[in-house]
């Protein structure tokens, strides 16, 4: 399913990134250096190969550096331990990063389309709906969206996370389990799930599209964003204006995005013409998308997989102006 050329392409280094130098408590009330976590999709990665933020913020004299990975539950790790200064992840790494601990605010969002995500299935599977899912084994990351668009797809089914046997893998592992039969279904999104889906022995069983809104947020160290308001502002805002900008040129996008990822053009077209995209849709908390998360955070506590019961706007942070 995957090349290794895209394998390789996809792979983070989340662990250099855990063990990379100069960790700070980012104290200084002008910073220096601005240290992105970030993955191989979306604005971010089109604002690194272009070289914006650091454009933008060579004027305040600050320097910018990047660590990959392959999804937000370990990212938030390093965000929260004061490893990195800002990053993107999906809905529900957040809220375990919140029960643990760590040293992290809300300060931006994306909204995705609900169609870039999906659950796969094999070809010849007899998997033929979700209840079909009963006693199967599905793979997801745990602690990632995909974990609640299994949840809620299967709730969708009449059917509950016990009801199936959950199997905690991160997407290149489970692009291995799945091409290899040792899995059942795989929940999981673009662009693996783009990949996965243009293999000829790959079924999509359903999308997110009804069943799971598609939010995704940008985090910053507390510490470092408490006292450079201004430069997580200022990144905010170019990341909107970097998505516009490729949103009005998806051509030119797409050749870009490729060779970020290692994904063929074709297959990334598709990602960046899923029904409801729009690059430029990054922007500032906003209420909306507070309350998407606070009951998301209600529903996951109440069905024991938070250990402990969250309150969102604790950890939201709002520009000073507002």
């Amino acid at each position: 399913m995957f090349t290794r050329r895209q394998t390789l392409g996809l792979i983070g280094a989340a662990g250099a990134a855990l063990a990379m130098p100069n960790i700070r408590t980012a104290q200084a009330a002008t910073a220096t250096t601005f240290r992105i976590g970030w993955q191989k999709n979306g604005v971010l990665a089109l604002a690194k190969s272009l070289g914006s933020l650091e454009k933008r913020l060579a004027p305040r004299g600050v320097s910018v550096t990047w660590a990959e990975f392959t999804s937000g539950p370990p990212l938030l790790e390093a965000l929260g331990a004061d490893a990195l200064d800002f990053g993107p992840t999906g809905d529900v790494p957040p809220l375990f990063a919140q029960a643990a601990g760590g040293n992290l605010l809300y300060v931006g969002a994306y909204r995705g389309p609900s169609t870039g995500s999906a659950i796969l299935v094999h070809k010849d599977s007899p998997i033929q709906k979700l209840e079909d899912l009963k006693g199967k084994n599905v793979a997801f990351k745990r602690g990632s969206s995909a974990h609640n668009f299994t949840v809620k797809a299967l709730r969708k089914a009449g059917l509950e996370i016990g009801d199936v046997e959950a199997v905690d893998l991160p997407p290149p592992d489970a692009a291995a389990a799945f091409k290899t039969n040792s899995i059942d279904a795989w929940a999981i999104w673009d662009p693996y799930y783009a990949v996965a889906e243009a293999d000829p022995d790959a079924r999509v069983l359903t999308t997110a599209d009804g069943i799971v809104q598609s939010w995704s947020f940008y985090l910053g160290n507390a510490d470092f964003t408490n006292a450079n308001p201004e430069i997580v502002e200022e990144v905010i805002d170019e990341l909107t204006k970097v998505g516009t900008a490729a949103q009005s040129n998806l051509d030119e996008t797409i050749k870009a995005l490729s060779a970020i990822t290692g994904v063929k053009e074709d297959v990334t077209r598709i990602v960046l013409n899923r029904p409801g995209a729009d690059l430029g849709r990054v922007y500032l908390l906003t209420d909306e998308a507070v309350t998407y998360q606070q009951a998301l955070a209600d529903e996951f506590h109440g069905l024991g997989i938070l250990p402990k019961k969250l309150n969102i706007s604790d950890i939201v942070w709002r520009p000073r102006a507002s």
